[in-house]
């Protein structure tokens, strides 16, 4: 190492870069950007980014007739533009028919259908009866009876019947036909009061 002495330090040529001259902890690290779309840092947001692309090539087959081609200017993308007129055609062929004229019809009748009328009554005269016509009488059916137990489509009302007054302790009972205190049986104590005590041997 040659050259003048700057105090007691002499230059030399450096052997590696000097961390003084980066801007970033070091030499080995890389922060990424954050403007552009490609190695955009990941912790910020990015803005809208926008590419213009170059002109088409040239296609192998074109779908267009090309400018050799006129198009009339009435040819529009939805169409032909037509504008309005009115067409002049010959009066159709008609088949001459005789139609009623105004005095065949009678329109009295309809108006009382369009306009209020007041009630009317019409005097006509009777009918002749047919024989599908007459209907049975008052007599021709045999309604159900109302009252008793048994009826067909009502509810039955109370009945009561009367007897015959009962003999039963009257004057005109025949005593002698009754049974006497010898016709029952004699009935046995213990039936209907407590047994007494039996002894055996």
């Amino acid at each position: 190492m040659d050259g003048p002495w700057v105090g007691t330090w002499r230059p030399h040529p450096r052997r590696g870069p000097i961390m003084a001259e980066f801007g970033t902890p070091g030499p080995k690290y890389w922060i990424p950007g954050t403007t552009g779309h490609a190695s955009h840092d990941p912790t910020r947001d990015k803005a809208p980014a926008y590419t213009f692309r170059g002109a088409k090539g040239p296609v192998a087959e074109s779908c267009s007739p090309g400018p050799r081609y006129f198009i009339h200017s009435s040819i529009t993308k939805i169409g032909k533009y037509v504008p309005p007129s009115a067409h002049l055609v010959g009066r159709p062929k008609t088949k001459s028919e005789v139609t009623p004229g105004p005095s065949d019809y009678s329109t009295e009748k309809a108006d009382k259908h369009v306009y209020s009328n007041a009630p009317v009554q019409s005097m006509v005269f009777r009918h002749k009866l047919t024989d599908a016509v007459q209907t049975p009488g008052p007599g021709a059916y045999t309604l159900p009876r109302l009252l008793g137990p048994n009826t067909v489509y009502t509810h039955a009302s109370p009945c009561y019947s009367m007897r015959w007054k009962s003999l039963y302790n009257s004057c005109f009972r025949d005593l002698a036909k009754t049974p006497g205190p010898a016709a029952f049986s004699k009935v046995e104590l213990d039936v209907y009061k407590k047994r007494s005590p039996k002894y055996t041997m």
